[in-house]
């Protein structure tokens, strides 16, 4: 480290500790100022991410790491950029927003540092530092910010994907799963899982699985809901489709899809009714049999 990057260092972090409140207070101002929120984060909120991230500084500073590395390799420093960016991640705020309200910490520091010193040389290498320092906060800002967000929404899609396949108790062991849009891989397992764990909560005999929502069934289709069927058999019960409309049957007669193997019904009364006959059995007359829910 050179003579001039301590005394650079110093000056800072004296700043940090003497001015820390004149500091936070200017960077909460500046944000608020510039509109770099994108969200309704509180003022208060503000102020409490300004003091964790100046506190988190000194030692940072202290560490003698490089000035590219203070802030990924000072394990404080890093988690009060990653709280930072994952709150504004969480209230909707752009990364673009985000890493610029990082990115004003610099005027405020900088403003700071001329309280100690007036001399052009000192200012332009204290503002040199800063910008670089800032700049891999800002970078890591962003990044934190779109990983935060993705993982965000990977778990809204899941669970949006748990409450578009609800698993339906019909009558006494008969559960459906009505379908509605695309079959995927991805829902099938949720499909599965789902209607595989209701099966042995309910003791069911029967699972219905209603396609009459689904637009299009092509022979990647077909193979989930075969997955499927296979899958309600080793639990132990009968698999019935429903919502096998004239359009989905002659696509499947045309793609040569084998459904021969799974029992099929137009209509979900009629595939309970096939599920309650399954059950029950046909009465004494021939008709099917009945039983309360």
């Amino acid at each position: 480290m050179s003579t001039s990057e301590a005394a650079v260092r110093e000056r800072l972090t004296r700043a940090l500790r003497e001015r820390d409140a004149e500091i936070a207070d200017r960077w909460v101002e500046l944000q608020l100022e510039q509109a770099l929120l994108g969200t309704d984060i509180s003022e208060a909120e503000l102020r409490e991410e300004a003091d964790a991230l100046i506190d988190a500084l000194v030692p940072g500073l202290e560490s003698g790491a490089p000035v590219d590395r203070v802030v990924t390799s000072n394990s404080g420093l890093h988690e009060a950029v990653v709280r930072l960016s994952m709150r504004r991640a969480r209230g909707g705020a752009t990364p673009t927003v985000t890493s610029l309200a990082v990115l004003a910490l610099k005027e405020a520091l900088l403003r700071a540092v001329q309280r100690d010193t007036r001399d052009a040389e000192e200012l332009f290498a204290s503002a040199v530092f800063i910008n670089r320092l800032l700049d891999v906060a800002g970078a890591l800002s962003f990044e934190t910010y779109v990983e935060g967000r993705e993982e965000i929404i990977r778990r809204q899609s899941q669970q949006l994907m748990e409450l578009s396949t609800p698993v339906v108790r019909l009558w006494r062991q008969v559960l459906a799963v009505p379908l509605i849009g695309t079959l995927d891989t991805a829902r099938t397992q949720v499909v599965m899982e789902n209607l595989l764990q209701a099966i042995q909560d309910h003791e069911a005999l029967v699972a219905i699985v209603d396609i009459t929502g689904v637009a299009t069934v092509d022979t990647a289709v077909a193979q989930h809901l075969m997955q499927t069927v296979n899958a309600v058999r080793l639990m132990g019960a009968d698999c019935v489709i429903s919502g096998v409309r004239p359009s989905i049957a002659q696509t499947i007669a045309q793609l040569g899809i084998d459904l021969s193997a799974i029992l099929t019904r137009a209509t979900l009364a009629d595939a309970l009714a096939a599920a309650i006959k399954l059950i029950d059995g046909p009465g004494p007359d021939g008709d099917d049999g009945e039983d309360s829910q």
